[in-house]
């Protein structure tokens, strides 16, 4: 247990590393302002993994997002770091499709059951919107699943002026 990279995490400046040249991981606008609101609401809950060299392994939208000035401001500019030591430029790179891959999928119907929780405990569609990048329909949709009513979650909103009945 006492070797397992995670019992040594350091905190670096992010000028310290750099990101790798094969990462095939993309992450979207709306994601990676998804993942700077985790870093500000619930703090830095996984390190980059870095090899000797300083070069990113896996984090390196984490790494991206650092440089925004409120994550900057949590940490002074720092960001946590473990090292790995891949044998080659295989193992490396095969390392980061790991990391990447076995993060895994949302359930659509697991998603539904945690935007209804969220509404039964008072929450609105725009808070749950703003907090998770999500769009309104993509709301509208998990809640539909559900049961529940559109007009449940965003009360007071206007329809579209796009014709008036006679």
């Amino acid at each position: 247990m006492n070797k397992q990279p995670l019992n040594e995490v350091i905190w670096r400046d992010r000028e310290e590393l750099s990101p790798n040249n094969y990462n095939p991981n993309r992450v979207a606008p709306t994601e990676l302002e998804l993942l700077k609101i985790s870093i500000l609401e619930d703090g830095w809950t996984q390190p980059i993994v870095i090899n000797p060299d300083m070069t990113i392994v896996d984090g390196f939208h984490r790494w991206t997002v650092s440089s925004d000035d409120r994550v900057k401001n949590l940490t002074e500019g720092k960001v946590p770091t473990v090292m790995i030591s891949p044998k080659d430029a295989s193992s490396q790179q095969m390392a980061t499709i790991r990391h990447n891959r076995a993060r895994g999928t949302h359930a659509v119907l697991e998603m539904s059951n945690i935007i209804t929780d969220m509404v039964k405990e008072g929450l609105d569609g725009k808070e749950i919107m703003d907090r998770l990048k999500m769009e309104k329909e993509e709301v509208v949709r998990l809640l539909f699943r559900a049961g529940i009513p559109k007009s449940d979650v965003f009360k007071n909103k206007d329809f579209s002026k796009a014709w008036t009945p006679k």
